[in-house]
């Protein structure tokens, strides 16, 4: 997906493009193909899909596979009694080897509460492993619930937006535009764990 000049990868290079790359999302009908989305390029070939809980069958588990069907993936959101107690709640995401099976973390995810003069949750994504103990790389900033919003990295820098153009007049379909160097996988990672947050097409 374009040449080796400023390529930033985190699931893999193989992802990564030279230009910006616009991305439209359109979501599953739960009734009817268990729900998740699938993201296709502007000439209309689904480079990503996206399974939830209607497919998977476990709630708090989300796949991203490639264009090929090939799990890319695998994220799960963290359990346990320290996790029901925290006021964070965390996602991990991991690469899949080549047995189909989760590999090596390569980012983390944590959903901080809405303060009372807060509208939207604070979204803050690290990379693993981590660097010089950052407590985040990434953070989201405005409202994926009605699809204005950014992933901006520790400069301030937006690295993807979502959006809706005026010529799209159904709410199960939205564009992603990632910029030049960035891991499109690892995006749609983000997105899918934003759409399972806010109780879109990948819950049950």
């Amino acid at each position: 997906m374009g040449g080796n000049t400023n390529l930033k990868p985190i699931v893999s290079k193989t992802f990564c493009s030279s230009s910006d790359i616009m991305l439209m999302v359109r979501k599953r009908p739960q009734v009817i193909n268990g729900g998740g989305f699938v993201v296709m390029n502007l000439g209309q070939k689904v480079v990503f899909s996206v399974d939830g809980c209607g497919i998977i069958g476990s709630r708090g588990e989300l796949i991203v596979r490639d264009g090929d069907g090939s799990s890319t993936l695998f994220i799960h959101k963290k359990g346990g009694i320290v996790q029901a107690l925290s006021f964070e709640k965390k996602w991990r995401g991991y690469s899949m080897g080549y047995e189909g099976t989760p590999n090596k973390p390569v980012f983390t995810l944590r959903e901080q509460p809405r303060s009372c003069i807060a509208v939207n949750s604070v979204i803050k994504v690290s990379i693993e492993p981590k660097e010089h103990n950052k407590y985040w790389d990434y953070e989201v900033r405005g409202s994926f619930m009605d699809k204005s919003c950014t992933i901006n990295d520790r400069r301030g820098d937006v690295i993807a937006e979502v959006g809706v153009k005026e010529l799209m007049n159904s709410k199960d379909l939205y564009y992603v535009l990632v910029k030049a160097g960035y891991d499109q996988a690892f995006v749609v990672g983000v997105i899918a764990v934003l759409d399972n947050i806010h109780g879109e097409s990948t819950r049950c």
